[in-house]
């Protein structure tokens, strides 16, 4: 396997962390992204010289906070200064919210979708100039089942945020394939346990709203919701595979990298669906002449 420059957004905990180590370990060069390295995440940066030291990898973390243009730059920039090039971003990136979408502001909706959809812009807007003008490169997308399979309540905003990154995916794929650029969607289900991502997760800024579904007909529903979750999940289930996959996909030789890939130990539906979805969007890009779009090419 040859050795790549990675990009890993939203590396400090959760399928970030894991996917940074595992691409690591595999043999490559991997700048795992957080917000703060020098305040609250600076022990997360320690952990990752002192986790590379002792096995002889490359893990490097950079200052990278994909709320903000700046900083998406600047992050980039220091890689590319560093290794002289980058040749794969792993969109990770991203925060969950539970609780009734009406009890959620407009605001905290506009933060979902900045940081699970919007940073993964920001970033490509800093990354992309370079890997087109090499012709070649490879994005990473970290999606979620949800956005077509299995869909239970109380998890809108999330939902939504990451329906529109899927989307957004889909369109950047066949917009690069003549720059020689690759995308591949990873779709991980609903891992409950391994991570923090439910524990962590964001709560209504409208707690009377809130806790007008608690009480009347929707009383233990959100209990219920989170359980029922849980419940699907094998008890082997293990949140790893998802980095794994990662690592599968990067090394890949070009052009044989699948479109997506599902990580789903639940098989709440999602495989089924999004696999209908896929197929009519390669019907109907041969149907307009822009079949060539629907794999990489060399460029130049």
């Amino acid at each position: 396997m040859s050795n790549h420059v990675i990009l890993v957004t939203g590396a400090s905990s959760g399928f970030g962390l894991m996917t940074a180590r595992a691409l690591a370990e595999a043999g490559h060069t991997v700048y795992a992204s957080m917000r703060d390295t020098a305040g609250r995440n600076a022990p997360r940066v320690a952990e990752a010289a002192a986790w590379a030291a002792e096995r002889g990898a490359d893990l490097r973390a950079v200052e990278l906070d994909v709320q903000s243009d700046a900083s998406a730059d600047a992050g980039v920039a220091r890689v590319l200064a560093e290794a002289g090039r980058l040749d794969a971003v792993v969109h990770n990136a991203g925060h969950m919210v539970f609780g009734p979408a009406e009890a959620f502001t407009p605001d905290q909706f506009v933060r979902q979708y900045d940081v699970n959809v919007l940073g993964a812009q920001r970033v490509n807007r800093a990354a992309l100039p370079h890997m087109r003008k090499r012709g070649r490169g490879l994005l990473v997308w970290v999606g979620s089942s949800s956005t077509r399979g299995g869909t239970p309540p109380f998890l809108g905003p999330y939902f939504a945020a990451k329906a529109a990154m899927d989307a957004l995916a889909v369109t950047y794929a066949a917009e690069l394939a003549r720059w020689g650029v690759e995308s591949t969607i990873v779709v991980p289900g609903a891992f409950t346990k391994g991570t923090n991502h439910f524990a962590h997760a964001g709560k209504p800024a409208d707690a009377a709203r809130a806790a007008e579904y608690d009480t009347g007909p929707y009383a233990g529903v959100a209990d219920r919701a989170l359980k029922g979750l849980a419940a699907l999940e094998p008890e082997d289930a293990d949140p790893g595979e998802v980095a794994r996959a990662i690592v599968r996909v990067v090394g890949a030789p070009f052009g044989k990298r699948p479109f997506r890939v599902h990580v789903d130990p639940s098989e709440d539906g999602a495989e089924v669906v999004n696999g209908v979805a896929d197929r009519v969007r390669r019907e109907m890009f041969r149907n307009i002449g822009l079949a060539d779009l629907l794999s990489p090419r060399i460029a130049g």
